[in-house]
């Protein structure tokens, strides 16, 4: 098939990708033209592991434009995959997606096209990004847009450092629309998931046991709907076990063991439940605010997802709470933060618990001092005024500092030559902000070791 993806970031470019390496051919069009000459040199902008190699071998079927008319013309499918940030009420900013849907209407000529929703928009979407393309397609024509597209939700359920594992060998496929056939276009479209009957990259071998991947063949709403609704449980959970842990430390409790005996109840399972400093990245932030505000436009609250909310902000205050604890005075102390993307594997820093607590920190009059595997250049590029030092290993961070903090449980971390590090430091004290790092071998070390549920 034919298929245009309008936005190149994470969703778009990942969809894109793999699509082509299906066999589709596939236009990625993006505004931003340097993205666009990074991408046609075969450059990625974003970290994914083994996104360069999945795109040189898709490159073939792979085309990278800042113009409309040269992918929305003749597509079959084209994939809305553009940011929709959150404004200030919570509700997420749809000028993007209506400049998107404007560009479609007044570029598409196919005999039927179908246009999908990849962003992760509110409820009633569809029908508004459908209003957009036949007005725009009309006012740019001259006549009817009737039977000529049809308008569907496809929500994504990519993890970032995943998102091509999670891509192609995907735990189910949602489609939403209200038009019978823009659904069988759909179903044609990621056939070769849904059957699994593709070849495998050799550097993303096939799960064992996998088989057919689940459809859920829906309208269009329930398709919105389930995007929100799947984020804003896990994000319940990572809240939940934060604040189970919060009464584990009062009582003497092991959070990790308490997490692992209520995971394997398979009614609840393992995943999500690992206590921390909270979740951050461009999903469950943005989703659960949005959730809340569709819900005010009904006359509803949402205190379950409100009150989540708000304990995953509090534990990024717990962090300089329990240094405050242990140092008694954070002024002119010198704290080292390692890790700054939100979650391994990416260079991410949407929300982002590290940029939270660095400020908090700077506002108590401490020094900061960071560090990140991947993700410095683009802490540089995205908060260049933000006051802390920047350093090019962890050991520097650990130079005359009074105390580390394990932000990001990337794995290099977990393979630091600590005992070494315990000397460089003004006092050895680790607060290790992802229960991740061995505390009976950093204590051996001679770390007072502050786990941030115990």
């Amino acid at each position: 098939m034919k298929v245009c993806i309008i936005g190149t970031g994470y969703v778009g470019l990942t969809t894109g990708t793999c699509l082509a390496y299906l066999g589709h051919e596939v236009t990625c069009i993006d505004s931003d033209s340097k993205k666009v000459a990074m991408l046609r040199a075969g450059q990625s902008p974003i970290y994914e592991p083994n996104l360069p190699e999945l795109l040189a071998e898709a490159s073939p079927n792979l085309r990278f434009t800042a113009d409309y008319a040269e992918g929305v013309p003749k597509a079959d499918v084209i994939f809305i995959a553009v940011g929709t940030p959150p404004s200030a009420n919570g509700s997420p900013d749809l000028k993007y997606l209506y400049a998107a849907a404007q560009g479609i209407g007044e570029h598409f000529d196919s005999d039927y096209t179908v246009v999908v929703n990849k962003s992760t928009v509110p409820i009633g979407s569809g029908n508004w990004v459908g209003s957009i393309v036949r007005e725009s397609y009309e006012q740019h024509h001259g006549r009817k847009a009737d039977k000529l597209f049809s308008v569907a939700s496809n929500p994504e359920f990519l993890r970032e450092g995943t998102a091509l594992h999670d891509s192609l060998f995907a735990d189910r496929v949602v489609i939403g629309s209200d038009d019978q056939r823009s659904l069988e276009v759909l179903y044609s479209l990621y056939r070769p998931i849904l059957d699994q009957t593709f070849t495998a990259p050799t550097y993303l071998p096939r799960p064992e046991g996998i088989g057919a991947v689940p459809l859920i063949s829906t309208d269009l709403a329930s398709a919105e709907l389930i995007k929100y609704a799947a984020n804003a449980f896990l994000a319940l959970k990572i809240s939940y076990i934060n604040e189970i842990g919060q009464l584990a430390e009062k009582v003497g409790a092991d959070i990790t063991q308490v997490a692992k005996g209520i995971g394997l109840d398979a009614r609840i399972g393992t995943r999500f439940l690992q206590a921390g400093i909270g979740w951050g990245g461009s999903c469950f932030g943005k989703d659960t605010a949005a959730l809340i505000a569709t819900a005010a436009e009904y006359g509803l609250s949402a205190p379950i997802v409100e009150a989540a909310r708000e304990i995953n902000r509090r534990q990024r205050e717990r962090v300089v709470e329990k240094l405050l604890a242990e140092l008694k005075i954070l002024k002119g102390r010198t704290i080292g933060l390692l890790g700054l993307a939100f979650k391994p594997n990416t260079d991410d820093l949407r929300e982002a618990p590290a940029i939270d607590i660095a400020r908090k920190l700077i506002e108590r009059g401490c020094k900061v001092k960071v560090h990140d595997p991947v993700a410095m250049e683009k802490f540089l590029a995205d908060y260049p005024d933000l006051a802390v030092v920047r350093c090019e290993t962890a050991e520097a961070v650990a130079e005359d500092a009074d105390a580390l903090v394990l932000v990001t449980e990337w794995h290099q971390y977990r393979e630091l030559p600590w005992e070494e590090l315990a000397t460089r430091m003004r006092t050895p004290i680790i607060l290790d902000g992802r229960n991740a790092l061995d505390r009976v071998r950093l204590t051996r070390f001679g770390f007072r070791y502050i786990g941030i549920a115990g």
